[in-house]
């Protein structure tokens, strides 16, 4: 008999697994087997059966008269729509839109709908585990919450006792627990809260901050526009905010005659449900903008007296500058022909102010990508659609809670004194200018190479070594080495490819079991704040990485535990409730718990935010100059530019340095000249600049893309079944005439070969990253030099959907058939299974994409990378 014969493996036996015993979870463990199955009814089945009955005409209906109807917060995606739950007999068997909600409403998409699945994982995490073996090699032993407790909060207090406070890190994915996140490392005295903005949209977050100054996001006014540029958003699928604004673009066009114009290398959902769809070249959108501004100007189109009184650059100034991005050029740069780019530029312009350009990751995810989004931006300002009904529309930074409205307890850390380099890293000045966007990508990267250490390492809603450029390589490679990272803590909810490579493994809530606020920028132009909290009560010894916080911040030490004087996470909410008792006439907490969410109705719409009067108030202590500037004297003695004079009345005018729409920016220019970067021109302006590495490429190169869609999120989304069946293959998009000259058809095997990027701070451009083999889908909806796949599959671990691996779970010595731990969808009707026949559970295309953050800002080339690309002969 050998020592495996004494361990119980495969996820399955996690819910009978006893303090002290090990399991192991192996990628081969979490493989199902597919001998000796039997049926077996799991009681999820039987909760379907309760809600359901037969109406007058025979045929089966879903009835929930009997449920208890309880509000929350989805966190399936970034959107983070306000929900429902239905709760019959303590189990949630149905999620829906919360109808009080002013972004979603009663819609809802396939993702939130998936809820209920993700608290019945028959492989989902129910104890705390501690490694029993080689880091990643998948031995563990349950642990009681008072052993982990007890190896954490030592290994902390170690650090700070150290003067190291910052080796103390938290690596994030999507949490929406910033607040109580950065109470945590502000009581340890930690800046090292390590994000995946960068890896996201820090690109387009930086231009709206730059161009606005008030907020990183905008809310187009599109239910009421005539006209809709759209620069690589895919909002017809899976844009954050999709559902809020696809409801609202649906409206204005069928309701309202607006045109929708979108910008892509790829036939997206949404580009092939626009009115136009414009191939343009990879990397060129911020040439399309600036030709499309030119033809504007030069037409005489534009609204110059909007940019002569709230612009940094005067119309006159503007044209000057614009004036070599003639439509030609920008024929020449895009591929769009020069008569496209007139004719629509010309359209937008007398739709004007009813007009939107607005942008995401495919113009942004570009080493110009910043510059890229600024030019967008700046089509509004030209048109003076900024702020108006049906234009580009925004309000005040919507990313935090309103203090006014939900204080936080007191006393409150104070903000850390220690530096991390690989938090705030000099090269890229831009990356924590107005928020902490971080430079995500380069996280391992810079503990490898010693740029910071690390002593405690947690990860949270992550999974680096799928989503993270490199993951399977470097990633890997630094979470497996127990010298960069001593100890590894990962909270989660399923077995992923994080938990594989820590040291203890906490189970996690998931966020229909736990609470917390949450806001993102209201279409409906105001204020609102939703509430998080549990519709059901999580299984097992699972606990929300918020009470795990506050139970370590109690423990650490007398000084940290004063930061916490709360018993819970709930109790944390409720005290940040009670002033909004005053507001809403009862119980601030009842309120938000009945509701769901709180909108601010004291103020206006946030339209023409910028030309908002100063009240008496705020004109106290103020000075204005000959030239109509309004500061404020502050009690250090500083003057402080608060507003404009416009039309003899103070005026708040925008959040930026001059109170105006910058289309110039001193930070852009000094940020340049600080890091040497010269390819913008050095001057601060949305200049258009070419990629290094796509100028670089040689005829045999192609371009990779990703892309999202509609039914995953990154890497958390595999493991629901019915969101795994309706996506579990990502073959690579090839055009057709491209595919022809390769002798590619569909469903051809071919390998992939990637090569490092060139440009400002890259280092080793041209060689070979990594290589992977996938099957081909051939299609005229995708520009020739452009290869396209998504980027959401390929998973190791994270169960039987998400592996695509059909079969019962292993049994185990004392399994608990008292528990709901079997789910006949999973052990018989996986018929993706590749084994069966099927296409199996994707690929993973991230891990050989190359980290290449673009420059001054940090955020990911994802769209830069090139390749090349041969068939595999059977």
């Amino acid at each position: 008999m050998t020592r495996r014969s004494f361990i119980k493996t495969g996820s399955a036996a996690l819910a009978s697994l006893a303090v002290g015993e090990t399991i192991f979870l192996g990628p081969e463990a979490e493989a199902a087997s597919l001998s000796n199955l039997f049926r077996r009814t799991p009681k999820l089945y039987g909760q379907r059966k309760a809600v359901r009955r037969a109406n007058g005409k025979g045929r089966i209906v879903n009835d929930y008269s009997r449920a208890k109807i309880v509000k929350s917060v989805c966190l399936n995606c970034s959107t983070v729509c306000g929900i429902q739950g239905y709760v019959i007999d303590g189990k949630l068997v149905k999620v829906g839109g919360n109808p009080n909600d002013p972004n979603n409403g009663k819609s809802l998409c396939a993702k939130g709908q998936s809820g209920p699945t993700i608290n019945n994982y028959p492989e989902r995490l129910l104890f705390p585990m501690k490694r029993v073996g080689q880091r990643g090699e998948g031995l563990w032993q349950r642990i009681t919450w008072e052993e982990a407790y007890s190896t954490i909060a030592p290994a902390i207090r170690k650090a700070m006792d150290e003067g190291k406070p910052e080796e103390v890190a938290i690596q994030i994915g999507r949490s929406r627990i910033p607040e109580e996140m950065g109470r945590f490392l502000n009581a340890i005295g930690s800046p090292s809260l390590f994000n995946h903005r960068a890896l996201c949209s820090s690109n387009k977050r930086a231009a709206n901050y730059v161009s606005l100054g008030d907020t990183d996001w905008e809310s187009g006014d599109f239910e009421r526009t005539k006209y809709i540029l759209n620069f690589g958003a895919n909002f017809y699928e899976a844009h954050q905010g999709a559902i809020h604004a696809a409801k609202r673009i649906i409206r204005g066009r069928y309701d309202n005659g607006a045109k929708l114009v979108t910008m892509d290398v790829r036939l997206s959902n949404t580009a092939g449900r626009s009115d136009e769809w414009l191939c343009l070249n990879p990397g060129s959108d911020g040439a399309l903008a600036l030709a499309m501004g030119h033809a504007i100007i030069a037409a005489g189109k534009h609204d110059k007296a909007w940019l002569d009184t709230w612009s940094n650059v005067n119309a006159t100034d503007l044209a000057a500058w614009i004036a070599p991005y003639t439509p030609q050029w920008g024929e020449q740069v895009t591929g769009v022909p020069a008569a496209d780019i007139q004719r629509i530029a010309l359209e937008f312009a007398a739709a004007a102010p009813r007009a939107v350009a607005f942008t995401n990751r495919g113009s942004g995810a570009h080493y110009n990508g910043f510059n890229a989004d600024r030019a967008v931006v700046m089509l509004n300002a030209i048109v003076g659609s900024i702020g108006v009904e049906g234009g580009y529309c925004y309000g005040e930074e919507p990313t935090r809670v309103p203090p006014r409205v939900f204080p936080q307890p007191m006393p409150r850390p104070p903000a850390p004194k220690a530096k991390s380099l690989i938090e705030d890293p000099p090269e890229w000045p831009l990356a924590n200018k107005w928020q902490r966007m971080k430079v995500g990508q380069i996280v391992y990267q810079g503990i490898k190479e010693g740029r910071g250490k690390i002593q405690v390492y947690f990860s949270y809603t992550v999974a680096a070594p799928q989503t993270w450029p490199e993951g399977r390589s470097l990633t890997v490679e630094v979470l497996k080495d127990e010298k960069l990272i001593p100890l590894h803590v990962c909270s989660d909810i399923v077995y992923s490819e994080q938990a594989h490579y820590a040291d203890l493994i906490l189970p996690d809530a998931t966020y229909l079991e736990r609470w917390g606020f949450d806001t993102r920028n209201n279409m409906e132009l105001r204020d609102y704040v939703t509430l998080r909290q549990p519709i059901v009560q999580p299984p097992g010894q699972c606990q929300s990485f918020v009470d795990t916080m506050i139970e370590l911040g109690k423990r650490i030490s007398p000084e940290t535990a004063k930061y916490f004087q709360f018993k819970n996470h709930e109790d944390w909410i409720a005290q940040r409730c009670q002033d909004l008792g005053k507001r809403v006439g009862k119980d601030g907490f009842e309120y938000m718990k009945e509701t769901g969410v709180w909108q601010d109705m004291s103020k206006p719409k946030y339209y023409k935010l910028y030309a908002w009067e100063l009240t008496a108030a705020q004109m106290q202590n103020t000075r204005t100059d000959a030239a109509g500037q309004i500061f404020r004297t502050a009690a250090d003695g500083r003057e402080q530019l608060v507003g404009l004079m416009v039309d003899g009345k103070p005026r708040r005018g925008f959040a930026t340095p001059s109170r105006k729409f910058s289309i110039y920016h001193k930070d852009i220019e000094d940020a340049a000249r600080q890091t040497g970067f010269t390819e913008d021109g050095g001057k601060g302006m949305p200049t258009y600049f070419p990629v290094p590495t796509i100028e670089r490429m040689t005829p045999e190169m192609l371009h990779l893309v990703t892309f999202k869609w509609n039914v995953h999120t990154q890497g958390r989304t595999q493991s629901q079944k019915y969101l795994s069946e309706i996506v579990h293959h990502n073959p690579m998009w090839i055009n057709s005439e491209t595919a022809q000259k390769f002798g590619i058809k569909t469903g051809d095997l071919v390998e992939i070969t990637t090569y490092r990027p060139y440009g400002h701070q890259m280092k080793d451009g041209g060689e070979v990253v990594g290589k992977a083999q996938i099957t081909a889908w051939v299609t005229e909806g995708i520009h020739p030099r452009v290869l396209a796949v998504s980027n959401t599959l390929g998973n190791l671990f994270h169960g039987r959907a998400a592996t695509a691996r059909k079969g019962r779970l292993r049994p185990a010595a004392g399994w608990n058939d008292s528990l709901d731990t079997e789910d006949q969808d999973l052990s018989e009707d996986i018929w993706w299974d590749e084994r069966q026949g099927g296409t199996g559970a994707g690929y993973n295309v991230n891990g050989i994409l190359p980290i290449q953050p673009a420059p001054l800002v940090g955020m990911q080339g994802w769209y830069d990378t090139v390749c090349t690309l041969k068939k595999v002969q059977a």
